[in-house]
């Protein structure tokens, strides 16, 4: 088969979406995981170019769904992972005074099972189909530095999968993996639309000296060179997207 095999984590929609055809445009199979976006997963996969792409389903924070998940991602795409991006991730509003104790708790339990935990257990299972020379790339957030007061576990996850991303570098370059973030800020995707709208969305743009947030294909574009073979020293590094929002 032509072409790297690709697992991307949250594929259906938004950064995810993009870095899937990011990876199809330039030849590669791409295995497409959703949780329950079936209907979103199939339209893109029928707008990739090229062939060998698959849609995989699995809830992150499910551990058997995970190993099912990647076990058939791996098989779909000829016998290996290439390249891992973890993408996919829930971001719950919860203000420590606005919430009670029960839904504090399961705004905890839910955002670490999917950002952090789900993460690593994909890369758990996504290494034991990956060949020396494989990349594993994690979508972070600008929210793991400034801190997310209305969403402290999303911060808290997004920090915890930075410290993985780092951890993870030195402990598999000796098998040829290099492992590399990036660090969002706001992006224009469905999830953001609403927060993106007069009045509060000018106040948004505002935090960057463009005067404007992201689009998803520049983080796609960030994630596709440090997947690239040239990009392999750039290993353990977070990259901050945010068109200095936020400078660190």
């Amino acid at each position: 088969m032509n072409g790297r095999g690709v697992l991307v984590t949250g594929a259906s929609r938004g950064i995810g979406r993009a870095v899937a055809a990011a990876f199809a445009a330039q030849g590669d199979r791409v295995a497409i995981h959703h949780r329950d976006s079936a209907k979103d997963a199939e339209s893109l996969l029928g707008d990739l170019p090229g062939q060998g792409h698959a849609v995989v389903r699995a809830d992150l924070a499910d551990p058997e769904e995970v190993r099912l998940m990647v076990d058939a991602a791996a098989e779909a795409l000829g016998g290996r992972i290439d390249v891992l991006v973890n993408n996919a991730g829930v971001f719950l509003h919860h203000p420590i005074t606005e919430t009670s104790y029960e839904e504090w708790q399961d705004a905890w339990r839910r955002s670490l099972g999917v950002n952090l935990v789900g993460a690593a257990n994909v890369t758990w299972c996504a290494l034991r189909h990956m060949p020396a020379g494989g990349r594993v790339l994690n979508v972070s957030s600008r929210g793991a530095f400034r801190g997310e007061p209305d969403s402290p576990a999303y911060g808290a996850s997004k920090a915890g999968l930075n410290a993985l991303g780092q951890s993870l570098a030195i402990a598999l370059a000796p098998k040829g993996i290099a492992v590399a973030t990036v660090a969002p800020g706001f992006v224009a995707t469905d999830m953001t639309n609403e927060h993106l709208k007069a009045p509060r969305g000018d106040a948004i743009r505002a935090q960057s000296p463009f005067g404007r947030v992201a689009q998803a294909e520049e983080i796609a574009a960030a994630v596709l060179y440090l997947a690239s073979p040239a990009a392999e020293w750039a290993s353990g590094a977070v990259l901050d997207l945010n068109g200095a929002s936020y400078l660190r």
